[in-house]
């Protein structure tokens, strides 16, 4: 186990570094911040002293010199707009995108297995088919085109829903819902067709022969040798929300990182772009080493494998 999951941080090590050196020459194509914090009839001295401040007047390998020595010492610098340090930005945001993705998972995760076993239970049935037909559209459905629809028919419209903000657990609903569909409809396919695969193995009608009942044939043997492949494709989707909640933090107006990210790449801030797409770089990476894990308990032929 600890042999498998050595050889998987180190594998995961590389995608970590690239995302860290990416982030630094890619927020600088954004452009020159000079421009967009000093105003226009600022003079030469002006901006130079800008520039020198903010280390933005040192070569480019200087500056990401000074990047990585200041990201060993976990100092992330401060923020072009506040003042603020990056890090401090970052972290006080990341809790609010951690809890719209938890609680969109679990609801994923908790509606999946339950659409997923009623369906493969009986299938071809009529069930078996209104949840695969509905699955479907619902993995098919743009993030931002059922984000628009939301507010335009439970806020403009009925004027049930707030549109932005967290302040009520009402303002929860929309974001929670644009989150959910599609991964509710992944993985509704996925634990139906393992499901469908686990009640037609030998153990099944051998559990059955020994007189258990249906409830016990599905939640106690077929549910836990179909939960390997389901949480691989959870993992995935979990970590998709994570990237992805910043078009539904966006057009909600929720205080996440994915809008702190968005924010500062349009205001130039590179400090805190920096922090935030290094700090949501490290949750998926730790992330990434829970799910491993979590598989190898499930499947003892992965750790097999990772002994050879």
């Amino acid at each position: 186990m600890l042999t498998y999951l050595r050889k998987r941080v180190v594998t995961s090590l590389l995608p970590l570094l690239v995302v860290l050196f990416g982030v630094f020459f890619l927020a600088r194509l954004t452009g020159d911040p000079t421009n967009l914090y000093l105003p226009v009839s600022a003079t030469p001295d002006q901006r130079a002293e800008f520039a020198a401040e903010h280390g933005l007047d040192q070569p480019v390998l200087k500056q990401m010199v000074d990047y990585l020595w200041g990201i060993l010492h976990l100092d992330f610098g401060e923020s072009l707009r506040t003042g603020e340090s990056a890090a401090d930005m970052a972290l006080r945001a990341f809790p609010a995108t951690l809890q719209l993705a938890f609680c969109t998972m679990l609801l994923a995760i908790l509606g999946a297995v339950t659409i997923g076993c009623w369906a493969a239970y009986r299938p071809n049935s009529l069930a078996d088919r209104a949840a695969s037909l509905l699955s479907m559209t619902a993995a098919s459905i743009p993030d931002f085109w059922f984000a628009i629809m939301g507010i335009w028919i439970f806020a403009v419209t009925l004027g049930w829903l707030p549109t932005s903000g967290t302040s009520s657990p009402l303002a929860w609903v929309l974001p929670i819902a644009t989150l959910l569909i599609r991964p509710l409809g992944v993985l509704t396919q996925v634990v139906r067709g393992a499901m469908v695969s686990a009640l037609s193995a030998p153990y099944v009608r051998l559990a059955r022969s020994k007189g258990a009942g249906d409830l016990r044939v599905v939640t106690h043997h077929a549910l836990r040798n179909a939960s390997a492949p389901s949480l691989t494709v959870a993992g995935d989707l979990a970590v998709g929300l994570i990237n992805g909640a910043v078009v539904v933090e966006v057009i909600f107006g929720w205080p996440g990182i994915g809008k702190l990210m968005i924010d500062s790449i349009l205001q130039r801030d590179f400090a805190v772009l920096q922090a935030c797409v290094l700090l949501t770089a490290i949750s998926i990476f730790i992330l990434n080493i829970f799910i491993d894990a979590c598989y190898a308990l499930l499947d003892a032929r992965v750790r097999e494998t990772a002994k050879v």
